[in-house]
């Protein structure tokens, strides 16, 4: 290989191992796409990185795009891969969980799902 060969090599594997060190949803409590039968009194959201408290921040909308969390979403104090925000109980119909996250390495996420309650 030449030594140009390597440096691209290892721009591409710098380039790799950065794009995969960013947060990404592990798993949700609610799951995605899921159907419940009954409201659940809070979403917990885990990540894949540690997350900044001061800067990362999670809501749960309704159809409409209002706001129908607690408004006391944070990042967990004992497990700093998760976010939890507590809910009223909800009625039927669709609703969507979004957050916006920084991990320790300083890389900003977001995105969001949506469950349903169906009675």
């Amino acid at each position: 290989m030449t030594s140009r060969s390597l440096l691209v090599a290892a721009v591409v594997l710098v380039a790799v191992a950065s794009a995969a060190a960013h947060s990404a949803l592990d798993r949700a409590e609610p799951r995605p796409g899921s159907r419940l039968r009954t409201s659940p009194p809070e979403v917990k959201v885990w990540f894949t990185e540690r997350l900044e408290p001061a800067f990362s921040t999670l809501r749960v909308e309704n159809a409409a795009g209002q706001r129908v969390d607690r408004a006391d979403g944070h990042v967990d104090a004992a497990d700093r891969t998760l976010m939890r925000v507590g809910l009223a109980p909800l009625s039927a119909g669709a609703y969507r969980v979004v957050w916006r996250v920084l991990s320790v390495d300083s890389h900003v996420t977001e995105g969001g799902f949506t469950f349903r309650i169906e009675r």
